[in-house]
């Protein structure tokens, strides 16, 4: 029972998790957009619970004899609209651990979908987007979580599962492939497909609202304390480490990415502090019942301090990742993954006298998820374009996409209000 609760709460703070990524990620951009910004993540939450109740989770979650490709893909023929059908509890009624486990993972699915969209802020299509949003879901996100996250959930503990974790031997505790590399590489995907926005020039578009993101940063840090804890689908010893680690490495990843920004511009900033607390709770997703906590903290250092650095590449080599996305997520998350092959505990680590095949197995795990989300984001994104237009005009981008898309405005000046 308590472990169930724990689960509920978790849960819902998880799902806190995407209107904190609508808050991070709205005050970043143009005044113009925020709106827009905002509604793309609301989008996820309305349209990936729906398909998450009616498929997703059997096309998920499923023993492996009970599909053609055992550990690879669930059996979306199976308890579909889940909640019904749920194994019956020692009561007679529904599950109460099969329920609480499958709320818990649907907002896993919906926070995935809602990073992409930073990577296209202020030039994508509202419909195009839900359109890609239920396709990629279907297509890219239940499969990962299958591959990484299927296991039976028993009075025995967990048994089955995906090819990732429990074929490959790969550690993954709370997502760091299926959320955050497959989040961050269908970022990159659909960054190439749309291309660049107007005017894309280091320091043009400068954040809006600081406070609007910093609120989004402090929800995203509230609410990654259910998903890394949560994972652990216990309330032990385990889940309490994670709780620790998710503490303690984004608040080293803040001081490692001020420090860049110290050394680099002279300045440590607001901003700064927000990604870097984000890049430190992506690095340690992975590793946070794995590491103890003070290589916890080195994993926070070296994250912030590399995806300080990391989110510079899009001017370097001229993609437009809007709000980082891929210098925060994929890196971040790929970072974190590796980290374990060389310090995780319980002999995963190389110092711990593992003779490198954990960190081989964390990487294959990684890169696999990153490649397959790639190809595949990018194919459909350029499907969507050619077909129903993914990217607003030039003149509707300068215009603002908020009016265009929405027929609103984030803000009115006083004048405005009285003419309203």
């Amino acid at each position: 029972m308590i472990n169930s609760l724990w689960l509920l709460v978790a849960a819902a703070l998880v799902l806190l998790m995407t209107p904190g990524v609508a808050f991070f990620y709205g005050g970043m951009v143009r005044a113009k957009s925020v709106i827009s910004m905002m509604m793309m993540s609301f989008g996820a939450i309305a349209l990936v619970a729906v398909l998450w109740v009616l498929y997703g989770y059997s096309l998920s979650f499923t023993s492996g004899s009970d599909w053609l490709i055992p550990h690879v893909l669930g059996n979306p023929f199976t308890n579909f609209a889940m909640i019904p059908q749920l194994t019956s509890g020692e009561d007679g009624g529904p599950d109460l651990n099969a329920l609480a486990f499958a709320g818990f993972q649907a907002t896993f699915a919906i926070i995935t979908v809602a990073l992409i969209s930073g990577a296209i802020a202020d030039r994508a299509k509202f419909g195009t987007w839900m359109v890609f949003a239920g396709i990629w879901v279907t297509v890219v996100y239940f499969p990962v979580a299958s591959w990484v996250f299927n296991f039976t959930l028993g009075d025995s503990g967990l048994t089955d599962g995906g090819w990732i974790v429990y074929g490959l031997g790969v550690n993954d505790f709370a997502g760091g492939t299926a959320v955050h590399i497959n989040a961050g590489a269908a970022g990159l995907a659909l960054a190439l497909v749309l291309g660049k926005r107007v005017g894309f020039a280091k320091g043009i578009n400068k954040p809006h609202n600081v406070p609007l993101t910093l609120l989004g940063a402090a929800l995203l840090w509230f609410g990654w304390f259910g998903f890394n804890a949560g994972s652990e689908a216990a309330v032990d010893g385990i889940a309490a480490l994670a709780w620790i680690n998710t503490l303690a490495a984004p608040a080293a990843a803040i001081l490692g990415w001020l420090l860049v920004e110290k050394l680099r511009d002279g300045k440590a900033t607001s901003i700064g502090a927000a990604s870097g607390a984000v890049a430190g709770l992506v690095a340690i997703t992975p590793a946070c019942n794995i590491l103890t906590p003070f290589w916890a903290m080195v994993l926070g250092l070296i994250a912030g301090a590399v995806c300080a650095l990391a989110v510079d590449l899009k001017w370097r080599l001229g993609f437009d990742d809007s709000l980082d996305v891929v210098g925060i997520h994929l890196v971040g998350g790929i970072i974190g993954t590796l980290y374990i092959g060389v310090f995780g505990s319980n002999g995963l680590g190389l110092i711990y006298g593992n003779n490198g095949s954990q960190l081989g197995a964390q990487a294959i795990g990684a890169f696999a998820v990153a490649i397959y989300s790639f190809v595949i984001s990018y194919l459909l994104g350029w499907i969507l374009q050619k077909t129903m237009g993914f990217r607003i005009t030039n003149e509707d981008e300068l215009a603002g996409i908020d009016t265009v898309q929405h027929g609103e405005e984030g803000y009115l000046l006083e004048g405005e209000r009285e003419r309203v």
